[in-house]
């Protein structure tokens, strides 16, 4: 399965001054796997070590943080010995043991000359989480964000590489051939149904049996559940399980604004926003702020107390929602909001996946709202999603007369276009190819 992180891997190794590497991202979204498959491709020996699975490399950590002294025991635990340049020393699940974060610093002082990479579902937790006596190695190494599969990585794993390639190097004025889209269409049909995960992934490849997708990401969505009961506090994990299962509900509300006392009746922001935050620092959860106005940066005007908040896998959403399979082609009126909703959130995700940041949506005073607005540079783009071939938005229309940005992006199941009137440009990108708007931009 072709991850595009293996790519960045290649630079950090080949690079004279390399830090530790740290990948995060949230639990079965492929990180031991690709650091495993970068360590046998790419070194001629790999030291793979998992703090939840081995209870003895808390003890290694415990003494002094020597380095030396580390790899040296390490290596008599593996009964081989660690040789840097030719090793990779894989830390997986770091998450767990707060001394050897703190180690990091040390490799990356003291022994540079060795490659070492650790791996962490719930870093972001960890680490707000880390004795006052413990640091983490600011400066000291190289952090990397893995995601689930992207809808280009997807399109890979079902085996569409000249499709890709096409895709890729197509020119920004060339539409996509009618031969190509019938098979976008449905490969974009399927990613909404089954998301990025992995495993879910492969299984749906293989064996196109839904039924087994379903089991799979069920298992997934229990596997988050224990997460809270093992990382949280005993009073956290009520409120983490309260706001999970609640984030469908606000989405499907006309006005999408999360708002704790749906949450639970009585509930007030104090109450529940540690928990909310633990969501996101998981990465489980995305947060996306209203904006009152698209000046630079867009930071600066963000409303942290007005958001939306939406998942970090869409097959999931859909699974949590219990939103049949089926249904997802379905082009019925009873579908239509959860349609849009599963949309917002792919549109969502392959923004941050590729390169993007997480963005921002602007509401009027009045009823007008742009789903996604993101800072390019000196430009502060409006994103308009459609989640069928609709083209008709009085929201972007009333964003482009009072702002008249330079671009404005619409993304729906319409062919490529663009074009310009008083307001500036519009350029129209099929969702199926999301993925390549920075290049377009």
């Amino acid at each position: 399965m072709k991850r595009f992180i293996y790519a960045t891997l290649l630079e950090w190794k080949e690079r004279r001054n390399h830090k530790p590497v740290i990948i995060e991202g949230i639990r079965q979204c492929g990180k031991t796997w690709i650091l495993k498959h970068f360590g046998e491709a790419e070194f001629k020996d790999v030291a793979y070590f998992n703090f939840e699975y081995d209870n003895r490399l808390q003890k290694i950590f415990e003494d002094d943080l020597n380095v030396s002294r580390i790899i040296k025991d390490l290596g008599i635990l593996r009964n081989k010995h660690i040789q840097p340049g030719n090793t990779i020393l894989i830390l997986d699940e770091i998450q767990t043991c707060p001394r050897a974060i703190t180690s990091l610093k040390y490799f990356c002082e003291n022994l540079p000359e060795l490659h070492v990479a650790a791996a962490g579902s719930l870093l972001g937790v960890a680490v707000a989480q880390m004795d006052q006596n413990i640091s983490f190695p600011v400066g000291k190494v190289q952090m990397l964000r893995m995601y689930p599969l992207s809808f280009a990585e997807y399109l890979l794993a079902k085996g569409e590489d000249l499709l890709y390639d096409h895709l890729r190097n197509i020119s920004p004025d060339e539409k996509i051939s009618g031969a190509f889209t019938g098979r976008l269409k449905e490969a974009y049909n399927e990613y909404l149904i089954t998301g990025g995960m992995p495993e879910v992934v492969k299984s749906w490849v293989n064996n196109h049996d839904i039924e087994i997708v379903e089991e799979i990401q069920s298992e997934i969505l229990s596997n988050y559940e224990k997460d809270f009961v093992k990382y949280a506090s005993v009073s956290e994990f009520p409120k983490l399980s309260l706001i999970w299962h609640a984030i469908p509900a606000q989405l499907a509300k006309d006005n999408q604004k999360f708002i704790f006392a749906h949450v639970k009746q009585g509930s007030r922001a104090r109450d529940l926003e540690d928990s909310l935050q633990w969501l996101i620092s998981a990465g489980l959860i995305h947060k996306i702020e209203k904006i009152s106005r698209p000046y630079i940066p867009v930071t600066t005007y963000a409303d942290v107390t007005y958001f939306k908040i939406y998942f970090s896998d869409v097959g999931l959403l859909r699974r949590m929602s219990k939103f049949p399979a089926d249904v997802v082609f379905d082009k019925s009126p009873l579908t239509a909001d959860m349609r849009g909703i599963l949309t917002e959130n792919f549109v969502l995700t392959e923004l941050i996946a590729n390169g993007s940041g997480t963005p921002f949506f602007w509401k009027s005073k009045g009823i007008a709202e742009v789903d996604y607005i993101i800072q390019n540079s000196v430009d502060v783009i409006p994103v308009e999603v459609k989640s069928a071939k609709m083209t008709r938005s009085r929201s972007l229309a009333e964003y482009r007369k009072k702002y008249t940005p330079r671009i404005a992006v619409r993304t729906s199941l319409n062919n490529i276009t663009h074009h310009s009137d008083e307001y500036g440009e519009i350029l129209e990108i099929p969702l199926y190819l999301l993925w390549r708007l920075k290049a377009y931009l």
